[in-house]
């Protein structure tokens, strides 16, 4: 008997570090490796599935992307974003990765945000940015970076830029996932249904204050 409960415990065990291990490379792994040399979507069929499309099919075209050779429009807010995803450029997907160009006019900013499923690296292209993120201790790593400069921003970590020019400034991002996420900080605290009385409570505000914070954020219909 006592021999039955010694396997018996063994085995538990051996199962319990089996469900820890597994758990542990599902939180670690980022996009899965490719199984082919690449895969073009075939628009044929439906975007629920992935389909390839036929290799003998494929062209050079989809392998190159001239859509980032004019800035976007920073008109409104002072900054402009064109992200580069296999939606738009179908050789990038199942390779594990996105690309944006970044356009800043002078004193614009790209507010604080982060990438859940992504580190990203940002090349400055033109200009001097003011860029930088805040670690899980709120320290605060950041400087101006000249033309020809980069720097990475960690996975999930709360990054920033600002350009501090009078002229455009630009740059590229790269990403290492192929659907990295983005939320802004600002848009996701003051313009989602959080309660009131938890943001004044939070952040000092009282309601007149945060009335006009959330007009600003608000999405617009």
């Amino acid at each position: 008997m006592g021999f039955f409960f010694f396997v018996q415990n063994m085995s538990l065990e051996i199962s319990a570090w089996f469900v820890i291990l597994l758990y542990i490379n599902s939180v670690s792994a980022s996009d899965s490796d490719p199984l082919q040399d690449f895969c073009i979507p075939n628009s044929e069929f439906s975007s629920l599935f992935l389909s390839c499309k036929n290799s003998s099919l494929v062209t050079v075209d989809d392998f190159v992307f001239t859509g980032l050779k004019s800035p976007g429009d920073s008109s409104k807010t002072g900054f402009s974003s064109i992200p580069v995803s296999s939606n738009v450029f179908p050789g990038l997907n199942t390779l594990g990765m996105l690309f944006v160009r970044a356009d800043f006019d002078a004193g614009g900013i790209n507010v604080p945000h982060y990438h859940p499923r992504a580190t990203e690296v940002a090349f400055v292209l033109e200009g001097r940015i003011y860029s930088g993120f805040v670690d899980s201790k709120n320290r605060v790593f950041a400087k101006v970076l000249e033309k020809g400069e980069v720097m990475v921003f960690p996975r999930g970590l709360l990054h920033f830029q600002m350009n501090i020019d009078e002229s455009r400034a630009t740059i590229l991002g790269s990403f290492n996932s192929q659907n990295p996420g983005l939320v802004k900080i600002p848009s996701a605290v003051f313009g989602t249904d959080i309660k009131e009385e938890l943001l004044e409570k939070a952040f000092g505000l009282n309601g007149k204050e945060l009335d006009k914070l959330r007009k600003k954020f608000v999405p617009k219909s």
